[in-house]
């Protein structure tokens, strides 16, 4: 067969690709998100005593610490849909940006005044259950960047997965945070830490098989 003939029936049923556009991309997340809250809220899912936790330092280092972590992750997973584009150094200022985090837990923890046993402030009991919200509420997100990961080109699938786990564990936990009735931030280092690890892996591990190219 000649080459002219071959690339003729290679390229015969081609269609074209759509241009990607990162603003139209960020604006689909940041409206499934803002649908995904409003949704949880409006059916009566907030904590009784929100007015009295928004006094509270530490309930402001969870919000801020897990809305930081889902921009910046969802911003490293969307540029890296780029083919050309390597999630690998938004990744360091992900791990550099979740150690600050913690850091900064730390130090609500220790202008605190008295420190129960551990174990009683761990509550494990409704740890598993926090974890398990935490995932259940990360899975829209999940979607969203499975979806948006099918349509781009990642050459680097397990760096960008990684980086879409990363930014929909830290959403879903921090959709759950208006819910959450404890901001003992030993408890939320360990229970948020396990719920988005479980999303973060389990997203790692999908979205490569799910958006192949």
């Amino acid at each position: 067969m000649r080459s002219e003939r071959l690339v003729e029936r290679l390229v015969r049923d081609l269609k074209p690709v759509r241009r990607r556009s990162v603003a139209a991309e960020a604006a689909l997340l940041a409206l499934a998100g803002a649908a995904e809250l409003a949704l949880f809220l409006g059916l009566g899912f907030m904590r009784p005593d929100m007015s009295a936790a928004m006094g509270q330092p530490s309930f402001w280092w969870k919000l801020g610490s897990l809305g930081i972590i889902a921009l910046v992750g969802a911003a490293v997973a969307v540029l890296s849909f780029n083919p050309v584009a390597s999630p690998r150094r938004g990744l360091r200022l992900l791990a550099v940006l979740v150690a600050l985090c913690l850091a900064a837990g730390w130090l609500v923890d220790a202008a605190g005044s008295g420190l129960p046993a551990l174990v009683e402030r761990l509550h494990w009991r409704d740890g598993l259950g926090c974890v398990a919200k935490m995932a259940a509420l990360s899975v829209p997100a999940v979607v969203a960047f499975g979806l948006l990961m099918r349509r781009g080109a990642a050459t680097d699938a397990g760096g960008t997965a990684l980086a879409s786990g990363i930014a929909a564990a830290a959403w879903g936990a921090f959709v759950f945070v208006f819910a959450c009735p404890f901001d003992d931030p030993l408890y939320i280092a360990v229970w948020y830490a396990v719920g988005c690890g479980l999303v973060t892996g389990f997203a790692r591990f999908a979205l490569p098989r799910l958006a192949r190219w």
